[in-house]
């Protein structure tokens, strides 16, 4: 594995050396560790538009990094382009915002801020723009509003000393003044990214930026502030009203203020470390704050990296630079979102997509059971991936044309990517229940040395509080026999009546005797 301190704690058995019988039949292989199963494929970067799948590869060749780690940086990119000033019409009220939760990890020394700094750093030039082009709006609009304030203080002095007949007429217009003075406002420097900061600073910059914001970060800290650093206790309402885009309250000195609709998005690189970390966050399942997140645990290539690699081509980056600026810009000065609509044929995918993800949510038997708070969210992040690649296609004007199938499915493609390492991360949260029983199993035919067991005497020796039922330990003893550590007996009926006999398993020879 990549990264032993993610897996750590969990059952793994050490490797056999080859006996002069392995090709006998009842030989037994080594077991799959319970979590190290799990298939994690390698990011489709082919389903970019070309200008932007380009220089993700070019960056993965240049850095020799995995693709999947510029791949979920650039989603992060289009997101902040595109988050608080686009959403995507699913169908009937259904909306859904186009900015972005994703997460990263790869462990320490594998070049995550070189590649961090190659895709972000156009959103950085787009921010300088942005910032120039509203400087001059900002010294008007201080003027005006010291002006105004200046009047108003001069017709109230002139008020307070007035008498007799003139003294009402100098008060209404003293008021008059003194509310235009309070209306009128300043409006903030242009700001796109923050990094890791406070949950009561990110309101505030929302807040300021008319709603919108990117966390973007190479480091994991910002979980910690999640977490209580400074507040000794979670905060985390901000972040998920601002992933969903639920009305956020800003209490100012002065007054309180509203944002109807917060568009947060968060773009992270992280070591795996954190990942576990994030799980123990008091509230962070509960909340949902962790079934936010599109994550990413791809294969560290340390070790088997190119020492003369291929620099990203200059035209190649140049066009990045120039499609992420123009995106940015085209979209910074919508205030009412632009709608982004599915062609009927792109809305039908996604409804195959629905109907297939939703039996996999069920309680019991779902291969997302146990991440149904993650995965519920699956279809609308990938409604959102979908309006990304669209408006990373088309630009700016991306609300003129239709979402197509071909953009849908290549969402889909994505969601299915983030559906393989969300089940691995949540593995190495602890999350799913039937892993956790396992390893009691495991426990259980290590204590007792069974060579076979039938599955009535497990259940006299498992507790009750996690096996209720018989039928609680089935899916355990499944994923068991998957991972090689049991083997199902054939069950033989005597035709008698009575209670039919109790299904017999074999146990891995390695449980019972070590050495062997």
């Amino acid at each position: 594995m990549d990264n032993p301190d993610l897996w750590a704690g969990l059952p793994t058995l050490e490797e056999e050396p080859p006996g002069e019988d392995d090709a006998a039949p009842d030989v037994w292989e080594d077991p799959i560790p319970l979590t190290g199963h799990r298939k994690r494929p390698a990011f489709p970067a082919h389903v970019f538009p070309a200008w932007l799948g380009e220089f993700v590869a070019a960056v993965a060749e240049e850095t020799q990094t995995p693709v999947d780690l510029g791949g979920s940086i650039a989603l992060a990119v289009l997101a902040t382009a595109a988050g608080g000033r686009s959403v995507v019409h699913v169908r009937g009220h259904w909306r859904e915002p186009t900015n972005l939760f994703t997460v990263v990890a790869l462990p320490p020394g594998t070049r995550k801020s070189a590649v961090f700094g190659l895709l972000t750093d156009p959103l950085y030039e787009a921010e300088k723009q942005l910032q120039a082009a509203m400087k001059p709006v900002i010294v008007e609009a201080e003027l005006t509003a010291r002006l105004a304030k200046e009047a108003a203080d001069k017709a109230t002095a002139r008020a307070a000393s007035a008498d007799g007949n003139k003294r009402d007429e100098m008060v209404a217009t003293a008021i008059g003044l003194a509310q235009t003075a309070d209306t009128l406002t300043v409006p903030a420097e242009p700001l796109l990214l923050a990094d890791d900061c406070t949950p009561e600073t990110v309101t505030s910059l929302i807040a300021e930026q008319g709603g919108r914001l990117s966390v973007m970060s190479d480091e994991g800290g910002i979980f910690d502030i999640i977490a209580g650093r400074y507040s000794g206790s979670p905060n985390m309402e901000v972040f998920l009203k601002g992933h969903a885009g639920g009305r956020l309250r800003v209490n100012r000195q002065t007054r309180r203020e509203y944002v109807d609709a917060p568009a947060l998005t968060m773009g992270l690189a992280v070591q795996p470390d954190v990942l576990v970390d994030m799980g123990k966050i008091k509230g962070g399942k509960g909340r949902g704050l962790l079934g936010r997140f599109l994550y990413s645990l791809p294969l560290s290539t340390v070790g088997d990296r190119k020492v003369i690699t291929d620099p990203v081509p200059e035209q190649t980056a140049a066009t990045y630079t120039a499609r992420v600026i123009d995106l940015t810009l085209s979209l910074a000065g919508w205030t009412d979102p632009a709608l982004i609509q599915l062609t009927p044929e792109a809305d039908a995918a996604l409804i195959t997509y629905q109907e297939r993800v939703e039996p996999r949510l069920r309680a019991r038997g779902g291969r997302l059971g146990h991440i149904a708070d993650w995965a519920g969210k699956l279809v609308g992040a990938t409604a959102r991936m979908a309006a990304l690649l669209h408006l990373a296609e088309h630009g700016g004007n991306g609300y003129a044309h239709p979402v197509t199938e071909a953009t849908m499915r290549a969402a889909i493609e994505l969601g299915e990517y983030y559906t393989a390492h969300a089940l691995a991360v949540f593995d190495a949260m602890g999350a799913d229940p039937v892993i956790a029983r396992a390893r009691s199993v495991l426990e259980a035919l290590r204590t007792h040395e069974w060579r076979e067991v039938s599955k009535r005497d497990l259940m006299v020796k498992l507790s009750r509080s996690e096996f209720p039922t018989a039928n609680d330990l089935d899916p355990v003893l499944a994923l068991l026999e998957d991972h090689g550590y049991v083997r199902a007996q054939a069950v033989h009926r005597t035709g008698g009546r009575g209670r039919p006999p109790s299904p017999r398993y074999l146990v891995h020879p390695r449980l019972t005797t070590p050495t062997a």
